[in-house]
């Protein structure tokens, strides 16, 4: 009880009180709440098209979920640099690690972007087999669309993080607000007015992704932001700098990308089950996700909180925001899962599916929304501990390990061996769930985690 005590009124001389949390993590909660209801909007809007379209937009968005995750940590990697720098006091270094966290996101994003254009139709052959042709076709067009976005979504992600290691998350939330406002209304013009297939979809997500980039770059060139970016067209990589960014962003972006692409894998065997599976897993995900959403949003707060204690050497304030932010995800996933589980046949029924399809994905979201409580946020919200402290590389270890071994290989002992179908696939998400949140635990108490302070 003292201890919980302690967990609920921060310390007066600790660097974060509870307002600076709550400040800190409204904004992301309210941010990433809307980014999941537009998905959540577009698979019903998409729902309009058939099974077949539904199918084949879910296949891109896990394809491109792999993108915007592995760019996501590549901000992540900057803003715990940043961080690092600014608990130092080094205001210099802090602003130089956000022009390497920018520019470097920019340049690699185009990049990207060229390749998925020139090899779309073969990642679409290679990563979901012997689809139905009518859902390979809207996978085909969509994706041609979703990777023009690609750079948009880049430029977004190192703003955002950028702003969100000085201690303003609302910015970037008034900036995706806006945006998800517009994208929603393009969406329902496109497809219902306009009588678009998944185009209607497609076009407004990529209008509304540059328009975030451009206006989170806008501000993120002022020069009175404390982390402003140098305005040039010419830059220069500060190699030291940028090799520390990449020392956090790259492990942890091997960690999300291959993370992402075992989903696709799994996905890949999904596929082999039948439209029904392909839809019930999509609308299961798109749903199940919002019962994790707190979780997703205060993580991304939390390296800014954990490396500015690192970068102050206080390794006593980092073990306790651990304890508190994990508190807190728990509370909010608790409140989100019980107004879930309370309108989920109205939720479902939004989607006209068939009998059989709404079934096995209620039966995915109550489990997925069960275990989000009790075992998710030691598994993804406890090792963003390790993370801001600069520990990355061995959370990538751990967590690709755990995820080849149960979630990837188990998805296939399950689902065929045991004759589990689609809902094994899920079964092994939950056992990869225990193992690595097991194996955090244990880094925690080992202390080890503390030797990796990256900025001096």
């Amino acid at each position: 009880m003292g201890l919980f005590k302690t967990l609920i009124k921060t310390p007066n001389n600790y660097l974060f009180s509870n307002k600076a949390l709550f400040i800190l993590f409204l904004p992301l909660l309210i941010e990433q709440g809307l980014e999941f209801f537009v998905g959540f909007a577009d698979s019903v809007m998409v729902a309009s098209l058939g099974e077949s379209a539904i199918s084949g937009v879910s296949l891109v968005d896990f394809l491109m979920q792999l993108l915007i995750f592995g760019f996501s940590a590549l901000a992540t990697g900057g803003a715990v640099i940043a961080g690092q720098y600014l608990g130092n006091n080094k205001i210099e270094k802090a602003r130089n690690a956000a022009n390497q966290l920018v520019w470097f996101s920019g340049i690699s994003s185009v990049a990207l972007m060229i390749v998925v254009v020139l090899i779309k139709s073969f990642l679409i052959s290679t990563l979901f087999g012997q689809i139905e042709v009518d859902v390979w076709d809207y996978a085909n067009t969509y994706l041609l669309f979703m990777a023009f976005s690609i750079p948009f979504i880049a430029i977004y992600n190192a703003g955002a993080a950028v702003y969100r290691t000085s201690g303003n998350a609302v910015l970037p939330m008034k900036i995706m607000v806006i945006c998800d406002i517009l994208n929603v209304i393009g969406n329902a013009i496109g497809i219902y007015y306009l009588g678009l297939g998944v185009e209607g979809v497609a076009i407004p997500t990529v209008i509304s992704r540059l328009i975030a980039a451009v206006a989170i770059m806008y501000f993120t060139l002022n020069k009175n932001f404390k982390l402003h970016i140098k305005r040039t067209i010419k830059y220069k990589f500060d190699w030291n700098i940028l090799r520390n960014v990449l020392n956090v962003g790259i492990p942890y972006g091997i960690e999300n990308g291959l993370f992402q692409f075992g989903r696709v894998l799994v996905l890949s065997l999904v596929s082999t089950f039948g439209t029904i599976a392909i839809a019930a897993n999509s609308v299961g995900y798109a749903i199940g996700i919002f019962s994790v959403l707190p979780g997703f949003a205060i993580n991304l707060g939390m390296t800014a909180v954990i490396s500015r204690c690192v970068g102050a050497n206080d390794y006593e304030q980092a073990k306790y925001y651990n304890k508190k932010i994990i508190l807190i995800v728990i509370v909010c996933h608790i409140i989100v899962n019980v107004i879930i589980f309370a309108l989920l046949p109205i939720i479902l029924s939004l989607y006209n599916l068939s009998p059989a399809t709404a079934a096995l994905s209620a039966k995915m979201i109550i489990w997925h929304g069960t275990l989000g409580i009790l075992i998710w946020p030691i598994a993804f919200t406890l090792p963003n501990l390790f993370r801001g402290a600069g520990d990355a590389k061995w959370a990538m270890v751990i967590s690709l390990i755990v995820m080849f071994t149960c979630r990837i290989g188990l998805s296939y002992i399950l689902a065929i061996n045991f004759n589990m179908g689609v809902f094994g696939t899920w079964f092994a998400m939950f056992i990869d769930w225990f193992v690595r949140g097991g194996l955090y635990v244990y880094r925690y108490f080992s202390n080890k985690w503390m030797e990796y302070r990256v900025s001096s």
